[in-house]
């Protein structure tokens, strides 16, 4: 059995893709997945499989997700290891108290090099981006967060193929993997 973490793109965010927990979790269920449960309520969902992951475990997903809930939604999935080695390769001070930061999980083919290479200029001073396994670490300073230039990333194509997390709540999914 290999703990995974789904994390679901749009969904319980400002009123749209509404989509309930407990139907999350029927779902999972329903598909044979095991120890299914849900953390917060816009779309991470810990489970257990025996399945090797990638791009065919994401696909299977998302194909269960959209017959069974009317509603296309993105999955990025990982495995309880690969999460762990994307908190492990982050910078020093991310999730520091003065910043803002936060994981912007890719879905494959999308990379982590590609990515960082289309990045609009960010703001000196305010904004930072760093490259991780499968993600890029992006942090502002709190004190200055309403002048970051991230909005310029999010208004680009490739932001379709991502997902974002809080470093509280990344680092949260990887403790429930852990059973705590």
């Amino acid at each position: 059995m290999t703990s995974f973490v789904a994390l679901l793109r749009g969904i319980n965010v400002g009123g749209r893709n509404l989509v309930a927990m407990g139907d999350l979790v029927e779902s999972f269920r329903a598909a044979g997945h095991r120890n299914v449960r849900t953390h917060g309520q816009s779309g991470n969902v810990l489970f257990e499989a025996d399945h090797v992951g990638g791009t065919a475990l994401e696909t299977a997903v998302e194909r269960m997700l959209a017959d069974r809930l009317g509603v296309p939604i993105l999955v990025v999935i990982r495995t309880r290891d690969e999460l762990a080695a994307t908190i492990a390769a982050a910078p020093a001070d991310h999730g520091s108290e003065p910043l803002r930061s936060e994981v912007f999980f890719l879905k494959e083919p999308a990379t982590a090099a590609a990515v960082f290479a289309e990045l609009p200029e960010l703001r000196e001073g305010v904004d930072s981006m760093a490259l991780g396994p499968g993600a890029l670490y992006f942090s502002r300073i709190a004190a200055v967060a309403t002048k970051t230039r991230i909005q310029r990333l999010m208004a680009m194509p490739v932001f379709q193929q991502m997902t974002v997390r809080s470093w509280r709540t990344t680092t949260r999914l990887l403790e429930l993997t852990d059973g705590d």
